[in-house]
């Protein structure tokens, strides 16, 4: 079991780095070519950071392993807001921004409440299985197109507020850097998928339980060091909207392209997981539009005991 887990954690470490690499070369490459930062950062960083997720889900999927893929997502989304969030406010509490509390965080439930629609056949519709399907998918992603719309408006109001400077190396580096970064994703994500299943196998418990915990927590990673440095540095905008922002492209853009390749079929204890990635989001909005867009260390300490909390519950639920 052990070995299972070092290669778990092998597969995790490079999934993280080929995504770092690939957006440094494919960012380089995309500035010589005299590419807006804005449109770099709207594409190739924000879409390169959430290839871990996109990788580990498609292998999955394609594998069988539609409860990975599932747990995944909503694991990570619940580790957003409970772990990341949580931990990030307990270090200095936050002040949100207006336009985050009324826009923002209602699209992350609104994220949350369709999935949970869409999954749910057996209940809404009689049918016989539930599924999120190639249909279901298409919705996704044209939701997500509307959220790219919304941040386009965002960014183009204030660009010099989103626009990080971005580096440029030899081409030769540039080349190695993205496809190295290709071929690390692929292999970070074959490591982990298969060695996860592996491990599941081997302990008895369910793909969804594995993929609910070490795999999600493991993929929000990258989350969590952002969200805690710019707390360490008062960067309030920058740790809150980087767990909301992660949360809408997990449920639209990832669950979106994954189904659309490879259905998911869903399992009716799931609805749990995503009922708790619901409340979690709501219980936020709630907090911070009732006290003035504030997210206090007590609420923080909070939110980290209630996620180790539901951690034990799901690996006693196996």
């Amino acid at each position: 079991m052990i070995i299972h887990l070092l290669w778990i954690v092998l597969g995790l470490v490079i999934l993280i780095f080929s995504a770092d690499y690939l957006v440094k070369g494919a960012s380089s490459i995309a500035k010589k070519g005299n590419i807006p930062p804005l449109v770099i950062g709207l594409t190739i960083v924000a879409f390169g950071t959430s290839m871990p997720e996109l990788i580990v889900n498609l292998l999955a999927s394609t594998k069988g392993q539609s409860g990975l893929a599932m747990g995944n997502i909503v694991g990570s989304n619940i580790a957003n807001i409970l772990l990341i969030l949580g931990v990030s406010a307990a270090i200095y509490p936050m002040t949100v921004k207006r336009s985050t509390v009324w826009k923002e965080i209602p699209f992350a439930i609104l994220a949350s409440g369709i999935l949970f629609i869409l999954c749910n056949d057996f209940i809404l519709d009689g049918a016989a299985t539930n599924i999120l399907s190639r249909s279901d998918g298409m919705v996704l992603i044209c939701l997500f197109a509307i959220f790219l719309t919304y941040i386009v408006s965002l960014i183009k109001s204030d660009p010099a507020a989103h626009t990080d400077e971005i580096t440029t190396y030899s081409w030769w580096l540039d080349i190695l850097f993205f496809f190295g970064g290709i071929t690390g994703l692929y292999f970070g994500g074959e490591f982990l998928v298969s060695h996860a299943s592996i491990l599941a196998r081997n302990a008895g418990v369910s793909d969804a339980m594995i993929g609910l915990t070490i795999v999600a927590i493991g993929t929000s990673l990258p989350e969590l060091v952002t969200s805690i440095t710019a707390a360490i540095r008062r960067q309030n905008d920058i740790a809150v909207g980087n767990v909301i922002g992660s949360n809408i492209f997990n449920v639209f853009w990832i669950l979106g392209v994954t189904s659309i390749i490879s259905p998911l079929p869903f399992q009716m204890a799931q609805n749990m997981d995503l009922l708790v990635a619901l409340g979690a989001t709501g219980l936020l909005f709630f907090r911070v539009a009732l006290r003035p867009h504030r997210i206090t260390r007590i609420y923080g300490i909070l939110g980290v005991l209630f996620y180790i909390a539901y951690m034990g519950f799901v690996i006693l639920r196996g």
